[in-house]
């Protein structure tokens, strides 16, 4: 007996259209059930957005609702004025070449330098600084007395450079009394190193030659291009000698030039300290 084909004989047959269908059945739950998931989730997302949405809407119509109720100016106050803000003229006027294009002498060493520049010569000037507690002016000086009698000095130097905080020069004077000399007359070379110190810190060659009459104790004076300069023997006493050295512009064209160039008629110019400050990110990045 074939035990086999009776038992095959006697089970139910499947067709292939029944086993096709069971495949399309399964494919079709899994894709159904991540996309019902996805959906789910994908809802519950929007519903808390929402709520967000909502809740920021609230806010926003709460405080234009306590801006409305802020009380009104009252009547008649009006709008505040504006603040006015002058400032020179010369800062915006066109240029005028014929007031640049003039000759001013100006300083060109500072007043702390020079003195140091003495130092260095020997001439023992002090630090540049306050000439009191409540000025505004600023000096150094050097002063020496060799010989005196009970009244006054017979032999004394007395020198002062005065200008301000800066370091600009306002004027140089001297005051020499009883000066020694050699024997042809000539002034002590010791004296005689504060005058060529100053001449060749001032950077002036036209001043050159006024270094020979000091040198013979004979009277120079002059006017130069804005510049003062002097040394005369004193008319009460014909053993004393002062020294001035003054640069001031000339009336007429170099006052002209001195005004148009003069500091307090320009804008001034920014702190470097805040500009940096208000530099533009990506340049604050490439430092």
């Amino acid at each position: 007996m074939d035990l086999v084909s009776e038992t095959s004989q006697g089970l139910p047959q499947t067709s292939p259209l029944q086993r096709n269908g069971r495949r399309v059945f399964w494919l079709v739950v899994l894709v159904s059930v991540p996309l019902v998931t996805g959906i789910f989730l994908f809802s519950d997302a929007l519903d808390t957005f929402r709520r967000l949405v909502r809740r920021f809407e609230d806010q926003a119509t709460k405080k234009i609702s306590r801006t409305s109720r802020l009380p009104l100016s009252p009547a008649g106050a009006g709008v505040p004025a504006l603040q006015t803000i002058s400032f020179p003229l010369r800062s915006v006027e066109a240029p005028k070449p014929e007031l640049a294009g003039q000759f001013l002498r100006t300083w060109q060493i500072s007043g702390p330098n020079i003195c140091k520049a003495l130092r260095d010569a020997g001439v023992e000037t002090t630090e540049w600084r306050a000439a009191s507690m409540r000025s505004v002016s600023y000096e150094c000086y050097f002063q020496r007395v060799y010989k005196r009698d009970e009244v006054r000095p017979l032999s004394s130097v007395h020198l002062k450079i005065r200008g301000n905080a800066r370091g600009d020069i306002f004027e140089i004077r001297a005051k020499i009394v009883g000066p020694k000399t050699d024997a042809q007359g000539r002034l002590d070379p010791a004296l005689m190193r504060i005058f060529e110190t100053l001449v060749e810190q001032a950077g002036w060659n036209d001043f050159q030659d006024t270094l020979a009459p000091i040198r013979s104790l004979r009277d120079v004076e002059g006017q130069r291009f804005g510049a003062d300069f002097s040394f005369k023997r004193d008319a009460e006493s014909e053993n004393s000698f002062n020294f001035m050295w003054v640069v001031a512009a000339v009336p007429g064209p170099q006052t002209r030039t001195q005004a148009y160039f003069s500091a307090d008629r320009w804008v001034t110019p920014p702190d470097p300290r805040i500009s940096g400050d208000l530099l533009p990110t990506w340049q604050l990045v490439k430092r």
